[in-house]
C-alpha cells in the first residue's frame, strides 16, 4: 500500500521514521530514500544501526531550493534519478518490503526528477511505499491508499525559536 504524509505541520518525517523502525523491527528490509536533504539529521544516526534499514540519499548538501544555481538542479536531478533506479532494482530483485520516499513532493514541484521512473516504483507491487513532503502532486494523492494530513495549530517557530537538535532535526 501507498502511505501519504503530508500537511504544514510538523511530523511527517517523524512518521514515516516510526514506519521504518515498527516495519525493521518485525524483520522487514527498509529502504529509507531521502530527496532534497543532504544536511544531517537526528534520524540518520539510529537507522544506520538498524541492521534492516538501508539509507539512501545524497552526500551533498545543496541547501534551499532558491539558493540553487542552475548546476546544482542539474547535479541533484542526476542523484535523485539515481537514488529512484536504485529503488527500482531493489523493487524488482525484491531487496525490501519498505520504501520511505522523504520528502519526495519538492524534487515534483520542482522538476527535480524524473517522474516517469517515480510513477513506475509507485505501481511496484510487494513493498510498502510512504510519501512525505507538502503539496503533494494530484497524482499521489489519487495513489495513495492511506493519506495523513498534519496540521499546525501552533509551532515555536512563531515565536521565533529555531529549529531544535533532536527534534526538528
Amino acid at each position: 500500500m501507498i502511505h501519504l504524509y503530508t500537511g504544514e505541520g510538523k511530523g511527517k518525517t517523524t512518521a514515516a521514521v516510526g514506519l521504518a523502525v515498527r516495519a525493521a523491527g518485525q524483520g522487514i528490509p527498509v529502504l529509507f530514500a531521502q530527496f532534497m536533504k543532504g544536511n544531517d539529521t537526528g534520524e540518520l544516526h539510529v537507522l544506520k544501526e538498524l541492521q534492516q534499514v538501508r539509507i539512501l540519499r545524497s552526500e551533498k548538501d545543496f541547501g534551499f531550493y532558491k539558493q540553487m544555481s542552475e548546476a546544482d538542479k542539474q547535479e541533484l536531478t542526476r542523484i535523485h534519478d539515481r537514488i529512484l533506479e536504485e529503488l527500482l532494482e531493489a523493487v524488482q530483485t525484491k531487496q525490501c518490503g519498505m520504501i520511505i520516499l522523504d520528502e519526495i513532493t519538492y524534487p515534483i514541484t520542482w522538476g527535480l526528477l524524473d517522474q516517469d521512473r517515480l510513477r513506475k516504483l509507485l505501481e511496484a507491487e510487494d513493498v510498502e511505499l510512504v510519501l512525505t513532503g507538502r503539496n503533494p502532486a494530484p497524482f499521489l494523492e489519487e495513489a495513495a491508499d492511506y493519506i495523513t494530513e498534519m496540521h499546525c495549530v501552533r509551532h515555536p517557530f512563531e515565536k521565533g525559536v529555531a529549529a531544535r537538535r533532536g527534534v526538528e532535526y
